[in-house]
């Protein structure tokens, strides 16, 4: 896979090196997993057990379900006790997991698998996307002031922010491939969109890429706002779908029985917690991001109607499945990962449990 270019300057390229090359000798350098895969104890053609012993603690890397579950005084019902980390994005869950310091993260397709392909086993155990794909998309290409592009075969030749331990390089991937491009087309520039800061706009606006792909809605929105009149602007991609989000967890927390019977409460709960947020979306938009993250209402309107307004947790799995196996297939040959089977992602005993709470309190 083509690497990023030698910077001279500091950065958010700089920062990201650091980001990359941290995360990777974390890999190479870590303890064997304890999950491993020759170790692995999970045994998932048993029920999931139902008992939480005194004392139980899941730590999860989800603050919007953290101020959901909190805003409705849902953690004080359950029979074990949340940590809430503030850890989002796939290279940061995956950096937590190799350290053991989660138990539960969230993210689009790639991050399940670049745990996996990292040496973490992880299973799924919650699942949504949008019920109305094809009215939204979660990902829409920024394009740079200076980069004289006007449509996706335009992308020839250009540099294209990529990260490959997030679903944005699968965005990037499946566009190339939909215009008849080959990632030795374009120069893939690797950059994490999660090391802080508006990393992928501001790489845009300082002309260090000309492409990246943007979350749909606020973010791309405030680029268009801040340097639309210098040129800037947006392209969308082709019709795939990019929106999946899933819950998942390391094998070492389902093989713990307290770990494993919390974990089936709390999915539950998260599943209502998205039939919640489609009930209440301008207190979702007033409340996490006007009150809490301390935006204009109107900018969390625009998140909420982009990113979490009418979302859909299936009881059926088929989807998503397809979803990683599609990521995996056009991932792993343009980062030299070997294929994996989606299916042997999931642990299919949590497949019914999110949509069955989520429709249960959907009206």
């Amino acid at each position: 896979m083509p690497q990023a270019a030698p910077r001279s300057r500091a950065g958010p390229f700089g920062l990201a090196a650091f980001v990359i090359v941290s995360i990777a000798l974390l890999v190479v350098f870590a303890p064997v997993w304890r999950g491993g895969a020759a170790e692995r104890l999970l045994d998932i053609s048993q029920p999931l057990p139902d008992h939480v012993p005194p004392g139980t603690v899941l730590r999860v890397g989800d603050p919007v379900s953290q101020w959901v579950f909190q805003h409705n005084g849902w953690d004080k019902k359950l029979p074990f006790r949340i940590e809430w980390a503030q850890i989002t994005g796939g290279p940061d869950v995956t950096e937590a997991l190799h350290a053991g310091a989660l138990d539960v993260g969230l993210g689009a397709a790639v991050p399940p698998i670049h745990a996996t392909w990292t040496g973490i086993p992880v299973r799924i155990v919650g699942f949504r996307d949008y019920a109305d794909p094809g009215q939204r998309q979660a990902f829409i290409f920024g394009i740079s002031p200076k980069a004289n592009i006007r449509t996706i075969a335009d992308f020839k030749g250009k540099r294209i922010a990529f990260s490959p331990s997030q679903v944005q390089a699968v965005v990037v991937l499946q566009t190339l491939k939909a215009a008849g491009l080959k990632p030795s087309d374009v120069q893939l520039v690797e950059l994490p969109s999660s090391i802080g800061g508006d990393v992928y706009t501001n790489a845009l606006a300082s002309n260090e890429v000309d492409v990246a792909p943007l979350g749909a809605g606020i973010v791309a929105e405030r680029y268009i706002r801040k340097f639309g009149r210098d040129g800037a602007h947006l392209i969308k991609h082709p019709p795939f779908r990019d929106d999946a989000v899933f819950a998942y967890v390391p094998e070492t927390a389902l093989a713990d029985p307290g770990k494993a019977a919390a974990l089936k409460i709390f999915v539950a709960y998260w599943g209502r917690a998205q039939a919640w947020i489609n009930r209440h979306p301008e207190d979702f938009a007033a409340g996490y991001y006007g009150q809490h993250q301390g935006l204009p209402i109107a900018d969390g309107r625009l998140i909420v109607a982009a990113t979490t307004g009418n979302l859909d947790v299936p009881a059926d799995w088929t989807r998503a499945r397809n979803v990683e196996q599609a990521a995996i297939d056009i991932l792993g040959p343009s980062t030299g990962r070997p294929r994996l089977n989606a299916a042997d992602l999931f642990d299919p005993r949590f497949q019914t449990i999110a949509a069955d709470a989520a429709k249960g309190h959907s009206s």
